[in-house]
């Protein structure tokens, strides 16, 4: 690894301490579930509007950026929520968890379509893989965010809005995790190894 790329990492690991992407990416849905919990659904949106805005802010001020995924559902949140409260009407916020998963698909997909696999800029730096392993990654990613954005359709329009918040708020963070890990042996099979590494041998 050149002594430039190894200083861009160092100065990025300064600028973005290793708690606030936890923090941006989980502690809306903490304050929208406790909202919910103490109050009912247009508290609860409120209360996660002006969370997201938070962890933008935190964002921009410590680590002097916005990632794309998190600015993509921020804009969604805004809409959405906005509308959920205007109009005093659950269904856009229980509609917002679907467009951001065909969002997040459409990227996806719409990356490979023109040979660009987007998970590559965005997972790069901490697994390295040949391009055929990006490919297919970002390719399975994308349909799963096809299939979330249908059950997340399903979810809210049979069940109650109790399930939905369950759903929304468990549900969905669990079977992320679960596909994300079930895609191990994909990145196995597709490591390259470091330049470290490869210098060893």
């Amino acid at each position: 690894m050149s002594d430039g790329a190894k200083e861009t990492r160092t100065e990025a690991a300064r600028a973005e301490p290793p708690w606030l992407r936890p923090l941006s990416d989980y502690g809306p849905i903490a304050v929208f579930f406790i909202a919910y919990v103490l109050s009912d659904l247009l508290w609860a949106t409120g209360a996660l509007m002006a969370a997201t805005a938070v962890a933008l802010g935190l964002s921009l001020a410590i680590a002097r950026r916005v990632p794309l995924m998190p600015l993509i559902t921020a804009g969604v949140v805004a809409v959405f929520g906005g509308l959920t409260l205007a109009l005093q009407d659950e269904t856009f916020i229980k509609m917002k968890p679907t467009i951001v998963q065909v969002l997040f698909a459409a990227i996806l997909l719409g990356g490979l379509a023109f040979g660009r696999p987007l998970l590559k800029p965005l997972m790069g730096t901490a697994w390295a893989m040949d391009d055929r392993g990006w490919h297919k990654l970002t390719f399975r990613f994308g349909l799963f965010f096809l299939a979330m954005a249908g059950l997340n359709e399903a979810v809210w329009r049979t069940q109650s809005t109790d399930v939905w918040v369950s759903f929304k708020v468990f549900g969905i963070l669990g079977l992320t995790l679960v596909f994300a890990l079930a895609q191990t042996p994909l990145m196995r099979r597709h490591h390259l190894a470091s330049e470290e590494t490869a210098g060893e041998d």
